[in-house]
């Protein structure tokens, strides 16, 4: 079995749980590399809310001028037209009454709302779904690696080699939580780990393993060993900046279980980690059933408690923000990965639907509503759906050009296509602060190619140590379509082609191997 198969079978089942204030962290190795020349000098940070299980947006984002044809098509869940929050400056548009902080954040000029966001053919599998937009596929492609792993790879290509290191010693994205993200997933390499027993916690923390046997498949138990101990350093680090800062905040709620996985987030940052990424989730959103309380005129119930849930955690995690001096630096996004069916069912729920509203907040959004209220049929039936208006990929684009500040080539080298930016951010990528952020030289990055995406062909770029260098091509599948170098290469920069003349149009990986360095580049071709 190859390294990178090996690894990919056992790291995704893996975490390393510690705690903070009793909540479970699960830390993502941070990627070591970066070609100096190309290394984005940002410290900007997003936070990814993910609400599980399919939110109906119909009843978050209230289309007040729908509202008669709504009456008609969910009568058993909808929203009375006087308990509606209006937004300011928009008509005809409201939320949820249980969501009156975020309102008011939206009112303040704290937030963006994107109307109808999701993808082409709508796939209603609570797994699917997620995998789609964890990945940035399309609804007919499987992809194994999520879209922010693409970036940290994109970003620091050569873990875990020589990883952590002074420039770059924690890591670059943060679960909050007990579940790996797939979203983080890089290339080639999962970056979560975890210990299941105490005989192997004690291990990790000493480093006093066995030793692994003289074979190839003690090889890569060595290998995973090194990436655990690594992620001890990081659990390590985390919690040494954690008793670093205080949050100021006093308005996180008791018992919010989203709130206090923000307050993690929020002490992390402003500990001074340089983590990157962070995930946090509040799961719940399947509302198949009991999604109100018709007793209560359809105000209260389940979905009422999870909107207050988000709306509560995420006003104070930006009050937290605000107070510890760190919101111009933090992007926040919700999303789930799908909506709900225009009608109610019988059940006083709805079922799994397709696009839905998606929520942006922080300092640096741009105040506003992208797209317009979808349109509801005046006799609506269990086949109507809400027709998508935003490609979630154009939110991603967006975020990776204007906060993460990845030039058109390399943003659509990590989503596997080209797709156009919303004016969501304010710029962050050309202020005298990031022009004057020192560039780090965190390791080397050993491959590229030009142009990506491609058509017919496209050059390989390579460098060698002076030894043995492997360079192939990929599938989707990990099945090797071609190689393209498998010799002894002297020390230097070298160029090779990649014909894919006779190849359909899609995603390819193009896989680095010398020593042991051990890197994976996507291609796309186009038509």
């Amino acid at each position: 079995m190859k390294r990178r198969d090996f690894i990919k079978r056992v790291a995704p089942a893996s975490l390393l749980p510690f705690a903070i204030n009793g909540q479970p962290i699960s830390a993502y190795g941070k990627l070591m590399g970066a070609e100096a020349e190309d290394f984005t000098a940002t410290d900007n940070v997003l936070v990814l809310v993910q609400l599980n299980g399919g939110n109906d947006g119909l009843n978050t984002l209230i289309p007040l001028d729908q509202y008669a044809n709504l009456s008609k098509a969910r009568p058993d869940v909808l929203i009375p037209e006087n308990k509606v929050l209006p937004l300011s400056g928009i008509s005809g548009t409201g939320l949820h009454p249980s969501m009156s902080k975020m309102k008011t954040m939206y009112d303040e000029g704290k937030m963006h709302i994107l109307q109808s966001v999701g993808y082409p053919n709508q796939n209603y599998s609570h797994f699917r779904s997620t995998d789609i937009w964890m990945t940035g596929a399309n609804s007919d492609d499987i992809l194994e690696s999520g879209w922010l792993g693409r970036y940290l790879s994109e970003e620091w290509p050569n873990y875990p080699v020589g990883f952590p290191n002074d420039d770059m010693e924690d890591p670059l994205a943060i679960q909050i939580g007990s579940v790996v993200s797939q979203v983080c997933q890089g290339v080639s390499v999962n970056m979560g780990f975890a210990i299941s027993n105490p005989t192997n916690y004690y291990q990790l923390l000493t480093g006093n393993y066995p030793d692994a046997p003289d074979t190839k498949a003690g090889k890569e138990l060595d290998y995973v060993r090194t990436v655990a101990r690594q992620a001890n350093e990081y659990s390590q680090k985390i919690k040494a900046t954690a008793e670093k800062s205080t949050n100021l905040s006093t308005l996180y709620p008791d018992g919010n279980r989203l709130a206090d996985q923000l307050k993690i987030v929020a002490q992390l940052i402003a500990g001074g980690l340089k983590t990157r990424v962070y995930v946090v989730s509040l799961g719940g959103f399947d509302t198949h059933a009991n999604q109100v309380d018709p007793v209560d005129s359809n105000e209260t119930g389940y979905h009422a408690f999870l909107l207050e849930t988000l709306s509560e955690a995420i006003n104070a995690f930006q009050d937290d923000l605000e107070k510890l001096k760190i919101d111009d630096r933090v992007l926040g996004m919700t999303f789930s990965e799908f909506g709900r069916r225009i009608i109610g069912n019988a059940s006083n729920g709805t079922d799994h639907g397709s696009a839905a509203p998606l929520f942006m907040f922080g300092k640096n959004v741009k105040s506003g509503m992208t797209g317009s209220n979808p349109i509801i049929p005046n006799e609506a039936t269990a086949k109507d759906n809400l027709a998508m208006e935003t490609d979630f990929r154009t939110i991603y684009s967006s975020i990776l050009r204007n906060w993460f500040c990845l030039d058109e080539t390399s943003s659509d080298s990590v989503l596997l296509q080209k797709f156009d930016t919303l004016d969501l951010i304010n710029d962050s990528c050309n202020t005298t602060t990031a022009q004057k952020m020192r560039k780090k030289r965190a390791g080397e990055s050993y491959i590229s190619n030009y142009p990506n995406p491609f058509g017919n062909s496209t050059t390989i770029r390579y460098f060698s140590e002076g030894g043995l260098v492997n360079v192939a091509i990929m599938n989707m599948n990990g099945q090797i379509i071609e190689s393209l170098v498998n010799s002894e290469i002297p020390r230097g920069t070298h160029n090779t082609i990649f014909d894919a003349s006779n190849l359909p149009s899609g995603i390819y990986y193009c896989s680095y191997q010398s020593g042991g360095i051990t890197q994976t580049k996507s291609l796309l071709k186009v038509r």
